[in-house]
């Protein structure tokens, strides 16, 4: 005994087709007093395409108020970091922190800074 396959019918919304079936359920919603749910609809859809957008936007603006360039205060080159960091500059090695937007050295207590390369104007008592 053979069993025949019943015939199935689909359409295909590709394309144009797509538009075309997605404009005719539109308007028979708006058609049956369902306008409501096509404006929620179109909404969400207009939501979700922006979101990339927004996600975008919202990363650009936390970089720019947690992300710090300054120049390392020993060798001057420029570099980046996150405020309130502790981190090595990527040139000298330099142990730095960031505070307040500018880069800061990490001496221990008690350090004095000397500079280097410029002459003294003081002279030792007689």
């Amino acid at each position: 005994m053979r069993f025949e396959q019943p015939k199935t019918y689909s359409i295909s919304l590709t394309g144009w087709g797509f538009w075309l079936g997605s404009l005719a359920v539109a308007a028979l919603l708006t058609g049956l007093g369902l306008g409501w749910l096509m404006v929620g609809l179109v909404s969400l859809l207009l939501f979700l395409l922006s979101l990339p957008l927004l996600v975008l936007l919202a990363f650009r603006w936390w970089a720019r108020r947690w992300i710090t360039t300054d120049r390392c205060p020993v060798c001057g080159s420029e570099a980046q970091a996150l405020e309130g960091s502790h981190f090595f500059c990527p040139s000298c090695g330099e142990p730095l922190f960031v505070a307040d937007g500018y880069f800061y050295r990490q001496t221990p207590p008690g350090t004095i800074d000397v500079e280097s390369g410029e002459e003294s104007s003081w002279e030792l008592p007689s």
